[in-house]
Order: C-alpha cells, then structure tokens, then sequence
C-alpha cells in the first residue's frame, strides 16, 4: 500500500522533523512567521512551505493581524497520534535499561 501524501494526515506531516520543531515552537504560543523563520535558522520560503503543510492537516491556524501573519498550534489533529503511541507506553517504561559495553 503506497503511503498518503504529507498533507493528508498529521502521522505524515509531522515525520518531518522541521514540521516538529515548528509545532513545538507553536505550542509555546501563537508567533508570526518572522520568528520561526529566525528561531528555526530557515529561510522564509522554507518555512512557509511547512506550514502551508501544518495547515493543510489542520495542524496549524494562521491569523492576519495587520502586516503580519500568527500561527498557532491546533493540537486536535495530534490526538490520534497519541492514542497510537500510547499503547506502547508499557513497553518502554517497562524495558530494561540497555547494557554498556
């Protein structure tokens, strides 16, 4: 089975590891686009494509505010990620430390 695009679901467009540092930065709170660009070391364009992403699979809200445009985080989307991941829960609290060599 071939595997969905990035913008059809939140496990696809959170795989990429800018996408989630771009979400944790939004779950500090609502910021304007220049502020990622800046925080992430990105260029604006970049950064823009990732959350044209995030908005696509509602990750993301965007409001203008005068010149500038704030996202923030719509953490609902994360939900069936976590309900997921938690059914492993057990099995790495309950897993022995690993060995040194």
């Amino acid at each position: 089975m071939a595997r969905a695009a990035t913008t059809t679901d939140a496990f696809n467009a959170v795989a990429e590891p800018r996408r989630r540092q771009i979400l944790d930065l939004l779950a500090a709170g609502e910021r304007p686009v220049n502020d990622l660009v800046e925080r992430l070391g990105l260029a604006q364009p970049q950064v823009s494509k990732h959350l044209r992403v995030l908005r696509e699979v509602d990750l993301v809200h965007v409001r203008d505010e005068g010149r500038q445009r704030l996202y923030r985080l719509n953490a609902e989307p994360l939900k069936p990620i976590h309900d997921w991941l938690s059914g492993y829960e057990q099995a790495w609290t309950d897993r022995p430390p690993a060995e040194l060599p």
